[in-house]
């Protein structure tokens, strides 16, 4: 099986560029993108227990790898929610999968979006991880239009070994996260 194109620019061109702009020691202490998490809140599942399998369905599809329902910890009566209750989906990709998603991702997704001008650059969380949050799951290729009864948003976290946001921001600009440019 062939590497990913990603895999292989961080190891050939990233790794150096980064390790010369922040006067690294090592090629160990260049950030990489440890993980992808996906999450999917699904609050009116409560009602409704289909949708978290239509969830399962659709994250598994997207990413290529099989999701799993996240469940409440405690009984919320406003909500009418009980404890153990399925109100999400969730999947997190390393490796291999994590690269492709990633690929997929920046180029033939997120270009699908109305009105794209890039992703926002306020998503970091101080700690060097980014997050970001997608409003319709039909941008995704895998996802049939046809069969979407309800359109749904996700979060996606990238989670880096960067020490700062500024690092992890130029490690996703240099993999071809397309940041908005600020007018």
């Amino acid at each position: 099986m062939a590497t990913p194109r990603l895999k292989d620019k961080y190891t050939k061109e990233i790794v150096p560029a980064l390790k010369q702009k922040f006067n690294y020691d090592s090629i160990m202490q260049v950030p990489k993108i440890e993980k992808i998490c996906i999450n999917k809140g699904m609050g009116v599942a409560v009602s409704d227990k289909k949708l978290i399998d239509v969830g399962i369905e659709e994250i598994s599809t997207i990413t290529g790898q099989k999701a799993v329902p996240t469940r409440s910890n405690k009984d919320i009566s406003n909500f009418k929610l009980r404890a153990n209750v399925p109100i999400g989906v969730r999947v997190t990709l390393r490796g291999d999968k994590m690269y492709e998603f990633l690929d997929r991702l920046m180029n033939i997704s997120l270009p699908r979006v109305r009105d794209f001008r890039g992703v926002s650059a306020k998503g970091f969380d101080g700690r060097g991880n980014y997050t970001l949050g997608v409003k319709e799951q039909i941008i995704f290729p895998e996802i049939s239009i046809e069969k979407v009864n309800k359109i749904s948003g996700m979060d996606i976290t990238f989670v880096t070994s960067a020490q700062s946001d500024e690092e992890s921001f130029e490690l996703l600009k240099a993999f071809g996260m397309p940041f908005a440019t600020k007018n």
